[in-house]
């Protein structure tokens, strides 16, 4: 199906959008504190141009041959996204605990955990009703819905914890997990609006064209971020009988047969006790020879 007019320059202004944020991201050296997003940034900076040529191809009379092309390439850079999206919200969640390094051991096993089960409960609840490479889509839909709820409980998780780890709005880890978490959220109400009408999926359908414009928000937003000047994490001060402050001792001892002193209930009273009947007894033995 031929892009509507509004869907092609909005599909063109994406993909500048998507240059821009890598070139600033790039400039300002993040490659080397993300470099899950850089190659994030990379797959969609070097996959749109072809996968937009291949779309605007194949919907002409005499491009039909290019659908398969388009098809596979544009799953497979789909499939790659995911996966890299799994690493870029690893690195949002070790740079939001950079200051505690104890939770950033603990919560990484964790993390990989609730990774590993998100992908084992979308995938078992997939009905597997194509076949072949039509199973392709559902695959990577899965793939893709189990990394979107982790960046959803990510931002939740920035959200509920800025004050404990001294994180800004204007912090660059939030701006990722911030437009990471509209777009998983886009994704979310795009499927269930699809699924309620579902003529809407065609491409150039309204609920279309506001999925289009969310993602280009998202974008400027990013490129607000890349601009300002990245502000420098201050040394994180906190006090020594804090919640966090103990669980990062915690789980900085887990692990490394560290002996953790704790506390007992004291055996005085038993010993007291004892003491007593000894005299008891002491007292009695010299009465008794007496008689």
């Amino acid at each position: 199906m031929p892009l509507g007019l509004t869907m092609s320059v909005m599909s063109v202004a994406e993909f500048f959008l998507w240059a821009t944020v890598g070139f600033l991201f790039w400039r300002r050296g993040l490659q080397e504190r993300f470099p899950a997003m850089s190659t994030y940034l990379m797959l969609k900076v070097g996959s749109m141009p072809v996968l937009l040529s291949l779309l605007f191809l194949q919907a002409e009379p005499w491009g039909r041959h290019y659908f398969r092309l388009y098809f596979f390439g544009s799953w497979a850079v789909y499939i790659a996204c995911a996966v890299s999206l799994y690493f870029v919200m690893m690195e949002v969640f070790r740079s939001a605990l950079s200051a505690f390094t104890g939770l950033i051991r603990l919560g990484t096993v964790a993390f990989r955990w609730v990774a590993m089960a998100s992908i084992i409960v979308s995938m078992s609840t997939m009905s597997f009703k194509h076949t072949g490479f039509a199973l392709i889509p559902d695959i990577a839909l899965g793939m893709m819905r189990s990394i979107s709820i982790l960046e959803l409980c990510m931002l939740a998780f920035l959200c509920l914890c800025m004050n404990a780890l001294k994180i800004t709005v204007r912090d660059f880890t939030f701006g990722l997990s911030l437009g990471f978490g509209m777009l998983a959220a886009n994704d979310f109400i795009e499927v269930c609006l699809i699924q309620r009408f579902p003529g809407q999926a065609a491409l150039n359908a309204p609920i279309q064209v506001a999925y289009e414009g969310v993602i280009l928000s998202v974008l400027t937003v990013w490129v607000a971020y890349c601009v300002k000047p990245v502000l420098a994490r201050k040394p994180v001060t906190i006090s020594a009988n804090s919640t966090i402050y103990r669980w990062n001792e915690i789980a900085a001892a887990l692990g490394h047969g560290t002996q953790v002193a704790v506390q007992q209930p004291s055996g005085s009273f038993f010993l007291a006790d004892v003491e007593k009947v000894v005299d008891k007894v002491l007292t009695r033995i010299p009465s008794s020879e007496t008689k």
